[in-house]
């Protein structure tokens, strides 16, 4: 049994089984997640402290298209089977994308069901989240990546109905520096732009209809998580963002969720510093759509 001080893991996401009464915690947990890629685990838990595990859910073949950079996991039940959203560093092209995994069971084994990452094959994209809208259609929502553009954006494209592919073309929401909370920082490789980061979009509807987003970036160099909200409801936009970050203790790439008690948690990774990173529980509370820390 392991508690959270003990585990070492990048973008948690929990996926609550209500059923069962148990939390699965996945994440980025190879030990250096910013080299070669050894696969995806999960921990079980039925509280969100203890936890068993770690216990493989993917480990790549040698002909899957990538062996580097597997990060972010999330996990979503979808007509019978859970899905894996997870990016990965194509072999062809050296690029990053999201490509989705599949399994019957939430303990795996997760197999390949996209033949590769679903994102553009010629962008520099992460971190793609599944998010259904009203009338039933899959979309992914993705980062499309700073190091490749430089202000970071953030962009949806509608999925097929197997969530085998994508199906036409993706749509910018919205660039990280239209939001007011961001700050831009130089990168000895393009010294003379303003970069912007955007990372870890999830979707959330609150109760009172509002879609929120909620996404990760730098302020100040610090690693910091803010909600966007849809005018429309839709997840098309157009996008307005909430002026205050909900967490600025270097700490993102976070999700929300209800406990099975059906309070509602922040979960995210901090410090930012590898090997250091551990998930972190954050009780919050909702008022008229608006989400705040719980005091």
């Amino acid at each position: 049994m392991a508690k959270n001080q003990d585990i070492q893991i990048r973008d948690p996401f929990i996926y609550v089984d209500r059923k069962e009464g148990k939390y699965y915690m996945f994440g980025s947990t190879d030990k250096n997640i910013w080299g070669k890629g050894t696969g995806f685990d999960v921990w079980v838990g039925e509280d969100l402290e203890n936890w068993e595990g770690p216990y493989p859910v993917f480990r790549p073949d040698t002909e899957f298209y990538s062996d580097e950079n597997f990060w972010a996991p999330e996990v979503h039940y979808y007509k019978g089977s859970y899905y894996m959203f997870a990016t990965f560093l194509r072999k062809d092209n050296g690029k990053r994308g999201t490509g989705i995994l599949k399994s019957d069971s939430l303990m795996g084994p997760f197999l390949p069901h996209s033949e590769t990452s679903v994102t553009p094959k010629d962008w520099f994209s992460l971190d793609g989240t599944l998010y259904i809208d009203k009338e039933g259609k899959p979309w992914m929502v993705f980062c499309h990546e700073w190091v490749e553009i430089g202000d970071g954006s953030i962009c949806a494209v509608q999925l097929s109905e197997d969530l085998k592919e994508a199906i036409g073309e993706p749509v910018t929401l919205f660039s990280a520096s239209q939001a007011p909370w961001p700050t831009s920082f130089e990168h000895r490789t393009r010294k003379s732009m303003k970069n912007y980061v955007t990372d870890g979009p999830f979707m959330y509807r609150a109760k009172n209809g509002e879609l929120l987003m909620l996404w990760a970036s730098f302020v100040d160099n610090i690693y910091a998580q803010g909600i966007s909200r849809s005018v429309t409801g839709e997840i098309t936009g157009e996008w307005k963002h909430d002026v205050e970050t909900l967490y600025v203790d270097d700490g993102g790439h976070g999700m929300l969720f209800h406990d099975l008690n059906d309070e509602l948690f922040l979960t995210l990774h901090s410090p930012n510093q590898t090997p250091n990173e551990r998930p972190i529980f954050i009780p919050l509370e909702e008022r008229n759509g608006m989400i705040r820390r719980k005091k």
